[in-house]
């Protein structure tokens, strides 16, 4: 039996407003997550809606199906990218932090990734898609720190 992972990300002027959603299935349970942030990016939020998936896990050892639309997570792990980022310590990379992230929820799973196009009638990417760009409209927005510091640090640069 796998557990099977949809995933969606989405910002709002890019970085702008954003959120993600992340439903699990396992059996016949399900569990949805969504936040959302006053700052971020869409490629942040489709990390994190990975990890916030697989930080949801509670055993080991699972066989993971994680289905994204997102072409920079599905590649970056599938392709081996990561495995070369972090041999150059994320040399000229973004969201170090989150794939820093990533490789620790991602230890003792067997995780496979599967592209899915995005807005293409998909039920479940759909309703992730949903949980991610409507939801932060219903609460208070999160503060992504690390983006933000990047950002307020960079702007002192320029």
């Amino acid at each position: 039996m796998e557990v099977v992972i949809y995933t969606d990300g989405s910002s709002v002027g890019n970085p702008g407003p954003g959120g993600y959603g992340t439903i699990l299935l396992y059996n016949h349970h399900r569990k949805e997550l969504s936040e959302s942030y006053r700052f971020t990016t869409n490629n942040r939020m489709e990390l994190l809606a990975v990890i916030k998936g697989l930080e949801a896990l509670k055993q080991k050892n699972l066989n993971v199906l994680i289905y994204s639309d997102s072409q920079y997570v599905v590649n970056t792990v599938e392709k081996k990218w990561l495995d070369n980022w972090v041999s150059k310590n994320f040399k000229g990379k973004k969201n170090k932090d989150l794939w820093e992230r990533y490789i620790v929820a991602a230890q003792n799973q067997n995780i496979t990734f599967r592209w899915i196009k995005g807005h293409n009638g998909n039920t479940e990417n759909e309703r992730c898609d949903f949980l991610a760009t409507y939801r932060p409209k219903e609460r208070p927005l999160l503060v992504d720190e690390a983006f933000e510091n990047m950002q307020s640090l960079s702007n002192e640069i320029k």
